[in-house]
């Protein structure tokens, strides 16, 4: 249901998740870590911090960490800048209305798995993906500073 810019993010943003608070991580080491292109990445986090998830530094010791505790970071607002989650209140079928009282052959299924799908992404939390990615991860392929970074980042 995400496009792989949307993992990517999600990927990125859950490896910061589990970084002690205060410390950057810089965008080569975390593409390497995900698997994911470095300058695709390095633009996509920048655009990450342009719309006020992440913080960026330039310089040594610097690149990227969260701005909020992961904590209080939904997956929608996450993903809504770059999913464009807003054209999911849209008509299925592309009707200019569709709603209740005027709907198109396909609005009460539709609806239904519209609702739980933004539901999912409104009630889940960036911290819930960060703690389960870790719990999924073998100890043996764990990067050292994932294993001994501590707590997740808060703020």
């Amino acid at each position: 249901m995400l496009s792989k810019t949307g993992i990517h993010a999600l990927l990125a943003l859950s490896a910061l998740a589990r970084r002690p608070r205060g410390s950057f991580l810089g965008a080569s080491e975390i593409a390497k870590d995900i698997g994911a292109p470095r300058n695709y990445l390095g633009k996509l986090l920048k655009a990450l911090a342009d719309r006020g998830i992440l913080v960026s530094r330039k310089g040594k010791g610097g690149g990227f960490q969260l701005r909020r505790d992961p904590a209080e970071l939904s997956l929608y607002e996450v993903m809504d800048p770059l999913e464009k989650l807003g054209r999911w209140s849209g008509c299925f079928l592309g009707r200019d209305r569709c709603s209740e009282r005027s709907p198109c052959a396909l609005h009460a299924k539709w609806s239904t798995v519209r609702d739980a799908y933004l539901a999912f992404l409104k009630t889940t939390t960036l911290a819930e993906v960060a703690g389960r990615i870790a719990e999924l991860e073998p100890k043996s392929k764990r990067p050292a500073r994932a294993r001994d970074a501590g707590p997740p980042a808060r703020e």
